[in-house]
């Protein structure tokens, strides 16, 4: 997938969150910084989500076990809750709590068959 696949699928997120009333910012370049860093701070009064965003066109999307550990990691310091959203083709966004995630040696996995298990929907995320 396109980096400006992925952008702009963040941006879509982004927009949802505004146009649903919660604040929310994609940060640029977060992949790339020196400090962990998630995709998106998302808040709504006194909840705050931090939010490593992914769209793929395969079943299943993996994550570096460094990348959940620092998205953790910010989400301790920050305050907010750590949360994975994943865009698979042809199913609405579907987000993951990282403890939701299955893990493997080297890394966490979401699937498209772990959407109906474990996977909330964007109102079932904003109703928590």
């Amino acid at each position: 997938m396109s980096k400006r696949k992925g952008t702009n699928a963040e941006r879509d997120l982004v927009r949802t969150f505004w146009k649903n009333g919660w604040a929310a910012v994609r940060v640029a370049g977060s992949g790339s910084s020196h400090y962990p860093s998630p995709d998106i701070l998302v808040g709504r009064e006194g909840r705050h989500i931090v939010i490593e965003a992914k769209i793929t066109i395969d079943t299943k999307k993996y994550f570096p076990q460094d990348e959940i550990t620092q998205l953790k990691y910010f989400a301790k310091i920050f305050g907010a809750e750590a949360w994975v959203a994943i865009k698979f083709t042809g199913i609405p966004w579907a987000f993951f709590s990282v403890e939701d995630l299955s893990e493997t040696t080297k890394s966490f996995v979401a699937t498209k068959e772990l959407v109906d298990i474990k996977g909330l929907r964007f109102e079932e995320l904003t109703e928590l």
